[in-house]
């Protein structure tokens, strides 16, 4: 094994976000995963002589060759896999960053909601955030989250992702265009796993801290004896008591096969999780517009048994075909089945404090199934025009998604004491599950079939001149036929939705992007880049008026990369101005819970600095400003100026950390940081809001050649905090809390 760095390895970044202790699953030892070598593959074959040199292509979220690791969240020779041509962040003409593996264990970081704000204009938040699983806002906008080049699907459907075998995370901000079609036009946030590896390693990790959490994950990779064939396994289980008594467990396997032949790399892996988790989407109720006071920050507004089960299975297996020295060719294939069992409360305005009840409360009852599909072909042609180098990113890519959706609702007892609250039901005896126009409720079978041909070029003019341009066209055929009539459900041509009759919609969207980059100086960058992207509004939770049309972005940025000093100190800087039409928002129109569409538009500014001030002493911070507001609602005119859901004006993260020894033995570090959000709002009318939060983190930590042990610490003052405005009340942050964890490798 390699001999590790450990100032090199203490150049990371801070706990960034705080999230819940839902679904608490383990962190991989830094120590450890510093010792796995790059993702393996064959070394490329020289170019013909009259072929310039190109990057290595990309696989899988992966790329072979010394780019393939990273220590930092902007190492300008970082190449990722959101940019599918092998591009290194320092050529693209976009707002992108990557998030190592060995950062995260730094931070303690447990979830993958844990480490987002490692990126500039990131957070939790937005609508149908009900506290159990991940939803994100980048620059004010939904996200979507890919699992290793494939989506993972609506977000509203509930997923907690999990960091078993993630070796680092993506995040492109703004709409991702001609790259990966349907998706919101917030950004796409792509989780990046480990491959094989042709030699033995192994590592393990316990963890134990507060709220009763207790859990252990562990790896192992290396060789099978059969030429070319190796293997990988990561694993993680775990339990919590939960921050607010919100109980979870996770046990999760991914087993990998990968096998490398002269032209063929032919990766295959599972990914099975069964998690459970506690909703809570009341969190603390809103009173007189904010979160209300005077109550102990674990009071329950929620029913007392709520529960949300949820099982993923996705089997995936892409195949790299190097063609020749201009021609790669990559098949992938995606199987994903998600399933959710949720009794879990509504979340809307009507559940509110009147006098000192609390009224309007309700309970779902949900199962859904999602069963989907994605094959996507892509030749990869790395070619010269003369001087003139181009890698063009050809694709077809065809999906196919079905959801079985079933829920009713019951009406709940009032809460009597709003400053003193004790939930009284305590089971589902006596309470009576309706459907009708105020009991949300459906039995609705849903089919998209999604058909996309596209292409990006990433030009490289000269050395200092790059351009990228991408155009995609889709074909979307989506339908809904619901099982039952509901009282106030209409299709898209205004008529009831009717037991047995298809409420059906075609569209055929074009998306596009074109930048470019120029570096001016050697530590200088300008770019500017627009994109245009669509979204499918199809999901289970806006079918309240049928299948809407799509919704569309169109993102103007500019921005300036720097870096000095050989990339010790790495800055960029961004404007930004999003528009979003035709968006589908949840309000609450005469008691009864309703979708509308508006448009919606941010304005901003961000920048993130990554810093080695010295081999010891790494420092990463980053800084957003927006402006997003609601330009547009013909369904609700008074709307219009207000700020969408979540969306704060103001997001900025602080991170230091240095290695230093005692007693003349090196390996110790200690971190420290802070993390700030600017008030938010609950819903498009902008009545209730959360306030603003500072919160501060520390760790410390050991690490010696085979284990290392690391002590986090978040919310050190042990502020009271919100960490997202849902429509009936605000999800709590973690108090103070402190984790240790022992790792070794072998």
């Amino acid at each position: 094994m390699k001999r590790i760095d450990v100032q090199r390895l203490r150049k990371r970044t801070s706990r960034g976000l705080t999230g819940s202790l839902l679904a608490v699953a383990l962190a991989h030892t830094a120590l450890a995963q510093e010792t796995q070598p790059a993702p393996s593959g064959g070394a490329a074959k020289p170019a013909a002589a009259d072929a310039p040199t190109l990057p290595p292509v990309q696989v899988r979220g992966t790329v072979s060759g010394p780019a393939a690791q990273a220590d930092n969240v902007n190492d300008p020779d970082q190449v990722v896999g959101v940019s599918k041509t092998g591009t290194a962040l320092k050529d693209l003409p976009a707002s992108v960053q990557v998030i190592p593996r060995a950062l995260l264990n730094e931070q303690g970081a447990m979830m993958l909601r844990d480490g987002v704000a490692n990126a500039s204009g990131v957070n939790v938040g937005g609508q149908d955030t009900k506290g159990y699983y991940d939803h994100f806002l980048i620059r004010g906008l939904n996200a979507q989250v890919y699992n290793d080049g494939f989506s993972d699907g609506d977000l509203l459907g509930g997923i907690s992702h999990s960091l078993n075998g993630v070796e680092h995370i993506e995040v492109l901000e703004g709409p991702g265009s001609a790259l990966f079609g349907s998706g919101p036009p917030g950004g796409t946030i792509n989780i990046v796993h480990y491959t094989p590896s042709s030699e033995f390693h192994a590592g393990a990790s316990l963890q134990s801290g507060s709220f009763g959490t207790v859990g252990g994950s562990g790896y192992v990779t290396g060789p099978t004896g059969i030429a070319g064939l190796n293997y990988r396994v990561d694993a993680t289980a775990s339990r919590s008591d939960g921050f607010r008594g919100l109980s979870s467990r996770d046990a999760e396997i991914r087993p990998e096969l990968e096998w490398t032949t002269a032209n063929h790399k032919i990766d295959f892996s599972i990914d099975a999780r069964n998690i459970h988790e506690t909703p809570d989407s009341y969190g603390l109720i809103y009173f007189h517009g904010s979160p209300i006071t005077n109550v102990p920050i674990d009071s329950k507004y929620s029913t007392p048994f709520a529960f949300a089960r949820g099982n993923y299975v996705r089997p995936t297996v892409a195949d790299e075909w190097k063609v020749s020295d201009i021609l790669t060719i990559n098949n992938r294939f995606s199987y994903l089945h998600r399933s959710l069992d949720v009794l879990g409360n509504g979340d809307s305005t009507s559940t509110k404090v009147s006098g000192n009840e609390v009224v309007g409360r309700q309970l779902r009852q949900q199962d859904d199934s999602d069963n989907s599909f994605d094959y996507q072909l892509e030749p990869v042609w790395r070619f010269g025009t003369g001087s003139v180098r181009h890698t063009l990113l050809t694709g077809f890519e065809y999906q196919h998604q079905t959801i079985d959706t079933e829920r009713t609702t019951a009406d709940l007892p009032n809460i009597p004491d709003a400053f003193n609250p004790v939930p009284p039901e305590t089971s589902l005896a006596g309470l009576t599950f309706l459907c009708d126009a105020k009991h949300s409720c459906d039995n609705d079978h849903l089919v998209a079939n999604y058909y996309s041909v596209y292409a990006t070029d990433q030009i490289d003019v000269t050395d200092k001149l790059k351009l990228r341009a991408g155009v995609r066209k889709d074909w979307w055929d989506t339908s809904l036929t619901p099982g039952i009539s509901v009282p106030g459900r209409f299709d898209t041509q205004g008529q009831p939705l009717v037991a047995g009759v298809t409420d059906s919609r075609n569209d055929a969207p074009v998306s596009w992007n074109v930048g470019v980059l120029y570096k001016a100086l050697p530590w200088l960058s300008p770019y500017f880049g627009v994109s245009k992207s669509h979204l499918a509004n199809f999901n289970s939770e806006n079918t309240q008026n049928g299948i809407g049309a799509p919704e569309s972005a169109l993102q103007y940025e500019v921005g300036v990369k720097f870096a000095f000093l050989d990339d010790r100190y790495v800055l960029n800087t961004a404007l930004f101005d999003v528009s979003r039409d035709n968006v589908a928002a949840l309000t609450t129109i005469g008691g009864v819970e309703s979708v509308v569409f508006d448009s919606q538009r941010t304005k901003g500014a961000e920048a993130s600095l990554d810093a080695s001030l010295t081999p010891q002493w790494h420092v990463i911070a980053n800084f957003t400003a927006q402006d997003a507001k609601i330009t547009d609602n013909p369904q609700g005119i008074t709307s219009v100026g207000n700020h969408p859901q979540g969306a704060p004006a103001y997001i900025a993260n602080l991170w230091t950390t240095y290695a230093f020894s005692i007693a003349g033995m090196p390996g110790f570090h200690v971190g420290a940081g802070v993390n700030y959000v600017s008030r938010s709002y609950s819903d498009i009318t902008n009545v209730n809001s959360i306030p603003s939060y500072v919160i501060a983190n520390a760790a410390f930590g050991y690490e010696a050649r085979r284990w290392g042990v690391d002590l986090n610490v978040h919310n050190i003052t042990d502020r009271r905090y919100f960490v997202a405005a849902n429509a009936a009340g605000a999800y709590v942050g973690e108090s103070l809390s402190a984790f240790v964890n022992l790792h070794a490798n072998f």
